[in-house]
Formats: structure tokens, C-alpha cells, sequence
């Protein structure tokens, strides 16, 4: 297999994973409602309808992800997705340890960094529309 053909998997393989993992989240807000969400928003300060852009970040942006259409857009909802959930939600665990000995963080940041390096890559020639 030639190098190019490997890399294209490799984006590929990534797109996949990523949009399915954040795909679950964004489901499961779907189905116990944006009232959570919004809420904790405003309890920040910010204007309660910032809180649907959840659904960008975790409905849309998977999809486009997982199609491989406009997955730069994608990738890139996805890191400030991610962003907003660290500061809104995970902020206090910056310098914790989970359990098992790792970064309370490091599910969050390995989404954020996959969303943007699909940003930054690109989806590969598996995609339909390279873009």
C-alpha cells in the first residue's frame, strides 16, 4: 500500500472514530432534553440559547465527520465543542488524576486534538468531498 493510500486510511479511520464517539453524546442530549444544557450556560453567565450549539458540536458536526463532507467544519465544531465543555464543565479537573492514575481530562482533550488535527489535515480522498 502507497504512503498516500495510507495516510487517507489513517484520516479515514480517525473521521470515523471521533463522529461515532461524540455522535453517542450528541444522542444522548437529544434524548434527555437541552434543559441541562442551557441551564448550565446561564448559570455562567452566558445567554441560554449558546447552549444549542451543543448540537452543532455533537449532532452535526459528526456527521459531517463520518460522511467526509466539509470535515474540516467538521473537526473544527468539534474542538470549540470541546473547548466550551472544558470550561463550562470540566474546568475544576485541570490538574486532577482519575482513578486509574491519568488526566481527569485526557477524553476531553483527545477529542479536542482530533478535531483539530481533521481541521487541520483534512479528510483524505475517503470522503465525499475532500473538503
Amino acid at each position: 500500500m502507497n504512503p498516500n493510500t495510507q495516510q487517507d486510511l489513517a484520516r479515514l479511520f480517525m473521521r470515523i472514530v471521533l463522529g461515532a464517539l461524540i455522535l453517542l453524546h450528541g444522542i444522548a442530549k437529544l434524548k434527555g432534553g437541552m434543559g441541562g444544557i442551557v441551564g448550565l450556560v446561564e448559570s455562567h453567565g452566558l445567554p441560554g440559547f449558546l447552549g444549542y450549539g451543543v448540537l452543532l458540536g455533537e449532532v452535526l458536526a459528526p456527521i459531517l465527520l463520518i460522511v467526509g463532507w466539509h470535515a474540516r467544519v467538521g473537526g473544527a465544531l468539534i474542538a470549540i465543542n470541546m473547548l466550551f465543555a472544558i470550561f463550562l464543565v470540566h474546568l475544576g479537573q485541570l490538574n486532577q488524576l482519575n482513578d486509574q492514575g491519568g488526566w481527569a481530562l485526557e477524553l476531553q482533550v483527545m477529542f479536542l486534538v482530533s478535531g483539530l488535527a481533521i481541521a487541520l489535515l483534512g479528510p483524505g480522498s475517503f470522503s465525499a468531498n475532500g473538503k
